[in-house]
């Protein structure tokens, strides 16, 4: 069964360009909670902890009760592409440039921040813009 990955290695997702706010927030939690929210938690409570493939899958189980660690539904998730991290509400909707390592271990970074700054002008890195919420104008 072939796998896909929505993994990127050394690579900074940036805010999307009409995302509505200028600085990064925390998503609010929600009961149960929102995807934004499992992401975030997921990510700003271990920042390089968790690949890109890690966290979709988590929240995915998360949200349907299911095991995360459950590998063979894991295995099954993934043999079908699935929405990476640039489709997430934190980069389009919340403020949050998501970088990923050389191992592929993701870290929110706020859009504020001088780290942001520095790493949306680093040339060293891979580079992509989180979705946009809405059609560019034409």
């Amino acid at each position: 069964m072939a796998t896909h990955t929505t993994n990127y290695r050394a690579t900074f997702i940036e805010v999307a360009e009409d995302c509505p706010t200028d600085h990064a927030t925390e998503p609010p939690a929600g009961d149960p909670p929102t995807i934004a929210a499992l992401q975030y938690r997921l990510i700003a409570e271990e920042p390089y902890a968790h690949t890109s493939d890690d966290v979709v899958f988590a929240v995915h189980a998360l949200r349907r009760g299911m095991d995360p660690d459950d590998s063979a539904a894991r295995e099954e998730f993934f043999s079908k592409g699935q929405p990476c991290l640039r489709s997430s509400p934190l980069g389009k909707r919340y403020g949050w440039g998501i970088l990923s390592d050389e191992q592929g271990r993701v870290a929110l970074v706020a859009r504020e921040s001088q780290t942001y700054a520095a790493l949306a002008a680093d040339p060293a890195l891979g580079h992509t813009r989180a979705m946009r919420s809405r059609r560019a104008p034409r």
